[in-house]
């Protein structure tokens, strides 16, 4: 029986990419597309893939979003998070949400089919090295996810750029507010909830479940 495989990403030449990639493998088949998180979550739902390939910036509703929602419904179902960007925070938060691993782009075609293989047979892809990084920002901070913080409503949307990833530049752009004033918001986050870098706050954050 092959592998059915769901892939979700808001670029066609990507999914068209991946396609003819996977369909190289007779064991693995390409049942539904996704364009957006919020088609993720639903193709998934209606078509129960082994595995779901899934990347992070997406349009309505972000791909560590949807797979918080997938893994809320279908908790079992691998998902592998598959982005063009190394950025701690986000894999942090695939980790705290239970994804089976994070794939770069930029990874060889044979790479892709064999983690996919071994994601359906129950494996999770994280290298000690992911892991290691991301140590720190998994472990317990001072202030636990249920303990009421009084962050102001500028320091709340702030806190929830910062956990989808984005940097202060990107945030201020967001926001409309300076960059320095980001600066400052990020770091009365980051005292107010008790932990060392941006990285823990947007675990703290899915935790609390502010994103």
């Amino acid at each position: 029986m092959s592998i059915r495989v769901l892939l979700a990403d808001d670029h066609q030449v990507v999914r068209d990419g991946l396609k003819c990639v996977l369909a190289q493998e007779k064991d693995i088949e390409v049942v539904a597309e996704a364009r957006t998180g919020a088609e993720a979550v639903d193709m998934a739902k209606r078509h129960r893939p082994g595995v779901v390939v899934m990347d992070i910036r997406m349009p309505k509703m972000d791909g560590l979003t949807a797979l918080g929602r997938i893994k809320i419904e279908q908790p079992n179902m691998p998902i592998l998070m598959f982005s063009g960007f190394d950025n701690p925070t986000y894999v942090a938060r695939a980790v705290a949400l239970g994804a089976s691993g994070y794939l770069l782009k930029s990874l060889a075609n044979g790479e892709i089919a064999t983690a996919v293989r071994r994601c359906a047979g129950g494996d999770y892809l994280w290298t000690r090295d992911e892991l290691r990084k991301v140590t720190g920002a998994l472990s317990t901070p001072r202030i636990n996810a249920d303990v009421e913080v009084p962050l102001t409503h500028r320091e709340s949307e702030v806190l929830r750029q910062l956990a989808h990833g984005l940097t202060n530049k990107e945030i201020a752009g967001a926001l409309k507010i300076s960059y320095e004033t980001v600066k400052e918001h990020v770091q009365h986050i980051l005292r107010k909830v008790g932990v060392a870098d941006r990285t823990q706050a947007a675990v703290w954050a899915v935790r609390k479940g502010l994103v």
